[in-house]
């Protein structure tokens, strides 16, 4: 059913978006791992609902409870690690017209025609409520990334639309991003963007736009050449997140645009290890990370419930008018970040246990990051 992520760094989320709760399973995470309960809270209100007015007013408090697999003092035990987090604000009368009708481009449709059932409030599984199940075992792998390789992830609204920040010359920092409630670290592309979400919440409309990601401190050696490429498994991180349509790494599709010899990064020298004088590779070569910073964005479609009228078919494929009830974002960006930050940590702390049980016997997790 496609509910497990990751080889040796495994994750299983369950819950429906109106169920009793949503939760994760984590396998594979080290043990001794301190594991601060504060940090993993913060990281959900990050992601939680109802959290400015450029969001979903669903009221969620996202309180996780840790079942098992963390000591009374605070360390990873090396079992599985149980988190839940329950629902408190459905209000499931607000999809009963979504029994007969169903809602354009949601999964509604191709749910039915796969599964013949479906949970029809808030779409279930399919909704981004899922998400908050992969913050949270994002907040565990952010932690143990950053005892194991001191490894960094931030990730940014770099635009709305066709309103986009000025390339940044330098990862943002966290109160940088967290400063406007758009997410986006710009403070004047912050202020045309919010006001660009409000105008389309006005009008029952919505907006996408592309985030972008920067994972700092990674070591030289993660991911491996053929199918288990970092940047490909970054890439279906990615794009198993509701409302993705595109990815990618590094100079991107903008790359197209150049000559190989002006493209590539040229190998230097520098501070005692050998480095990169650019970065067009996006951090990873041949599918392996090559100790520079992993750069990519991430494009997030305009969501797909808007609060107007639309033509659509039922389950009898007779025609009819749909007006979504309920309440959702005009732009699912500014709530992205921090997920797109957990699939982002989830899959480095994945590449990271794997290679070390792959190297470390033979001398090899001993190299220089």
């Amino acid at each position: 059913m496609g509910n497990i992520h990751g080889h040796s760094f495994r994750i299983a989320t369950f819950g429906e978006s109106h169920g009793p709760a949503i939760g994760v399973v984590i396998d594979g995470c080290p043990p001794r791992v301190p594991l601060d309960p504060g940090f993993l809270r913060s990281e959900l209100a990050r992601r939680r609902p109802g959290q400015s007015a450029l969001t979903t007013q669903r009221k969620e408090g996202d309180e996780p409870e840790i079942l098992s697999g963390v000591s009374s003092d605070g360390l990873t035990l090396g079992t599985p690690i149980a988190i839940v987090i329950r629902n408190a604000d459905q209000r499931s009368s607000a999809y009963a017209e979504m029994r007969t009708a169903y809602r354009p481009s949601h999964a509604d449709y191709t749910y039915d025609a796969k599964y013949g059932v479906r949970a029809v409030e808030g779409g279930g599984r399919s909704s981004a409520r899922e998400t908050a199940a992969r913050v949270a075992a994002g907040a565990v792998a952010k932690t143990v990334l950053r005892h194991a390789c001191g490894a960094r992830i931030t990730a940014w609204v770099e635009s709305v639309s066709d309103v986009r920040m000025p390339d940044a010359t330098r990862t943002p920092t966290l109160r940088q991003v967290e400063a406007s409630p758009t997410r986006c670290p710009h403070p004047a592309t912050a202020r045309r963007i919010e006001e660009l979400i409000k105008s389309a919440r006005a009008d029952g409309d919505s907006v996408g736009g592309v985030i972008c990601c920067a994972i700092e401190n990674l070591p030289v050696g993660l991911g491996s050449p053929v199918f288990d490429r970092f940047e490909a498994d970054l890439a279906k991180a990615m794009l198993s997140l509701p409302a993705t349509k595109g990815f990618e790494i590094g100079s991107g599709f903008a790359g197209t645009l150049m000559r190989g010899s002006a493209h590539n990064d040229v190998f230097v020298r520098r501070g005692g290890r050998i480095r990169t004088e650019t970065n067009r590779s996006g951090g990873t070569q041949g599918g392996i990370t090559n100790g520079e910073t992993v750069v990519f964005r991430v494009a997030f479609k305009p969501t797909a419930t808007v609060l107007r009228a639309q033509r659509t078919v039922g389950p009898d494929g007779k025609a009819k008018q749909l007006t979504a009830r309920g309440r959702h974002d005009p732009c699912v960006l500014p709530r992205a970040v921090p997920i797109v930050e957990a699939m982002a940590a989830l899959v480095a702390a994945d590449h990271w246990i794997r290679d070390r049980g792959q190297n470390a016997p033979f001398g090899r997790c001993g190299r220089k990051a």
